[in-house]
């Protein structure tokens, strides 16, 4: 199986890399990869991915809920219940920030948040790589959703008023092309909505290589908002604002208790994970995943 080494860094071409951490594959192939992380950026990144042809079977998997839509077990019921209020304050977040009504999600996975949009008078339009989660929103929901293929063969055309990326950068391998792309396809005062797990995070903190919101080799890139500072100036971008997704340090918590096999892993999931958001409720940028609300730069 053909690998990537990175022999540079990924976002500012500095070989001054460093080994941090080995982390294993918890949810489906038990294997292990290196993290390395930049000592010029502090950009850290997963070392030895799978190729983007080689990757498909790390996907496979009911745990993977953004494309199974599976509610099995007691993670993915919390998804479930947890999904239907966030969809509504994504949808709350999008429109205080949009100055027109239409969207573009990548990454929209089985379609529900793009639904949500639709049924709030959004014009929709999604990017998903998996063929069975893009005909489950097209089944499902009557949605217009392409393949990255397609994406990148449209015209620039400055169509869209908001662009999101949901819990979707740290898996583009294409970083640098994904960000021109995006810049292109969103109108000159329009919005960028980034969501990502956070490594400075203090559940990414305690839990370390355990920690779910690594979840290599999915998780190509390890963002803090230091990094996504530098990925932002470097594309043309200003970061606006920081926000929390509230929700996201009990999942996290408990699914890394979940991957250390810990007797108590829901009560210890619950108190990590409330330390975690008390942590950022007072600091957004400690949050186990930060909201980037971005807008290109003068």
């Amino acid at each position: 199986m053909k690998n990537i080494f990175h022999s540079e860094c990924p976002l500012c071409s500095s070989k001054e890399l460093s080994e941090t951490i080995l982390v294993k594959d918890h949810s489906i192939s038990k294997e292990t990869f290196d993290l390395v992380t930049c000592q010029s950026c502090q950009f850290t990144f997963t070392q030895n991915p799978p190729s983007p042809e080689n990757v498909g079977p790390y996907y496979i998997s009911e745990d993977y809920v953004s494309h199974s839509d599976s509610k099995k077990g007691l993670i993915n019921s919390i998804y479930h219940k947890v999904r239907s209020f966030m969809l509504q304050k994504k949808a709350g977040l999008v429109k205080s920030k949009s100055k027109g009504n239409s969207i573009l999600d990548i990454g929209s996975g089985t379609g529900y948040f793009l639904n949500t949009m639709k049924n709030n008078g959004f014009k929709s339009r999604g990017v998903e790589i998996n063929d069975q989660a893009r005909e489950f929103s097209k089944d499902k929901f009557g949605l217009d959703v392409v393949s990255p293929t397609s994406f990148f063969e449209q015209p620039a055309s400055k169509e869209f008023d908001v662009i999101t990326l949901w819990h979707v950068l740290e898996h583009l391998y294409n970083l640098d092309e994904y960000m021109s792309q995006i810049k292109a396809s969103l109108k000159d005062d329009g919005t960028l909505i980034i969501a990502v797990p956070n490594k400075d995070s203090f559940d990414g903190q305690y839990y370390e290589e355990d920690w779910a919101g690594l979840d290599v080799p999915r998780h190509l890139w390890h963002f803090t908002p230091t990094s996504m500072q530098v990925l932002a100036k470097k594309h043309g971008w200003e970061i606006k604002e920081h926000r929390i997704l509230p929700f996201d340090s009990f999942y996290v918590a408990l699914l890394s208790e979940k991957y250390k096999k810990n007797m108590f892993e829901t009560i210890k999931g619950f108190l990590v994970g409330g330390v975690s958001w008390l942590n950022a409720i007072f600091n957004s940028k400690k949050a186990s995943s930060v909201i980037y609300v971005l807008q290109k730069a003068a």
